[in-house]
């Protein structure tokens, strides 16, 4: 059955289209839409002779003295999936509408399945979500969720690597459903891989087989390009390693781990390529904090400090490389230096009190996006 707010879309589509008095009824011969309001909700008897006859009704001037709610035109019935589901009707002097009516048939068919696919999509696209969701979140697997697995097509006996993608960009919408089905037809076609949302500025993707790191790389610098060239989109990429079905939520967690130092530079980052990463993830945030307050703290506001300090650490140390950057004197570097361990108590000079700067600094850019 035509359902009244695709009917509506039909009767606006439509009437930019022909200039004539349309309605849309139900199988139950009901006006659910017009391009005259005053005739939605009242019973219309052609409607319900066309449907019983399962043929177009012509409607003359006659049949609008004997027959309920009816006006002189044509009435077409509509069929979904071999069934009727409404009719649609064309107002005017048969003679004259009859030619537009199965034009107009056709165009309200299309629009029904065109509709429907997308709802389907829609609905296998959110389905989806929540299976990969319940799929990363546990390693027990019962027989509801293999079926359920079944029922989208995902095959639990692939090996599987996870990639998930954040954008950074600022536009409304960021990753849409559009945007998501967009990518799925460019990059699934005779693929086992699954693609889903995750909120709107990530996307999880659960490559299937265990392939060449270089090939998993090209993959995902596709997958930034594509969405940069046709969305502005700007995409960091954490990747897991391969894992087995059943250790997918392993493979996610490392890829989460990897996406955030993606983040960092707006990369692709494999989590086997961790190093230091690693162990800066276990580490409580609570620990982090008291880290911080015991290091740095004393010079957190002194904010061309903090950043004399990132480009000394960033140019390996090197004062001269350091000072070109920041475009100030090699003496004016010495002095920010002597000022940072006045404040401090630690030594950017020395190798241990470097390494713990070093440290205070990366948990001093994560704070105020955690806090």
């Amino acid at each position: 059955m035509i359902k009244p707010e695709l009917a509506e879309s039909i009767i606006s589509e439509m009437n930019h289209l022909i200039q004539e008095e349309l309605i849309v009824a139900d199988t139950s011969g009901t006006i659910i839409a017009s391009t005259d309001k005053s005739r939605v909700g009242t019973f219309h008897e052609g409607a319900l002779i066309c449907i019983r006859e399962k043929n177009t009704r012509v409607i003359t001037e006659e049949d609008q003295k004997t027959l309920k709610g009816v006006k002189a035109g044509i009435n077409l019935p509509v069929f979904f999936q071999n069934q009727i589901a409404g009719v649609i009707g064309i107002t005017g002097d048969p003679g004259r509408v009859s030619p537009y009516g199965e034009i107009l048939r056709r165009m309200t068919e299309l629009l029904m399945n065109e509709r429907y696919y997308s709802e389907q999509v829609e609905w296998r696209a959110r389905a989806l979500e929540a299976f990969v969701f319940d799929w990363v979140q546990k390693s027990d697997w019962t027989e509801e969720f293999i079926s359920q697995g079944e029922l989208l097509g995902v095959d639990l006996k692939l090996e599987r690597q996870v990639l998930i993608g954040h954008c950074s960009s600022e536009k409304e919408g960021m990753i849409s459903h559009q945007t998501l089905l967009d990518l799925m037809q460019s990059f699934t076609n005779e693929t086992a891989d699954v693609f889903v949302r995750w909120g709107n500025d990530r996307i999880v993707i659960l490559m299937a087989g265990h392939k060449k790191k270089e090939r998993t790389h090209h993959f995902a610098g596709q997958i930034r390009d594509y969405l940069k060239n046709r969305y502005g989109l700007d995409l960091s990429i954490g990747i897991g390693q391969p894992a087995s079905p059943q250790h997918v939520p392993l493979s996610f967690q490392q890829a989460e781990r990897a996406l955030n130092t993606a983040k960092k530079t707006k990369g692709i980052v494999f989590d086997d390529d961790l190093r230091l990463e690693m162990l800066l993830k276990e580490i409580k945030k609570e620990t982090k904090m008291e880290f911080v307050s015991r290091t740095i703290r004393s010079m957190e506001h002194e904010r061309e400090l903090v950043d004399t300090l990132q480009t000394f650490i960033l140019q390996n140390q090197s004062f001269k490389a350091a000072a070109d950057v920041l475009h100030i004197h090699i003496n004016t570097l010495h002095y920010r230096m002597k000022r940072i361990e006045e404040l401090t108590g630690l030594n950017p000079r020395h190798t241990h009190d470097m390494t713990i700067l070093y440290l205070a600094l990366l948990f001093l850019d994560e704070q105020p996006k955690k806090e």
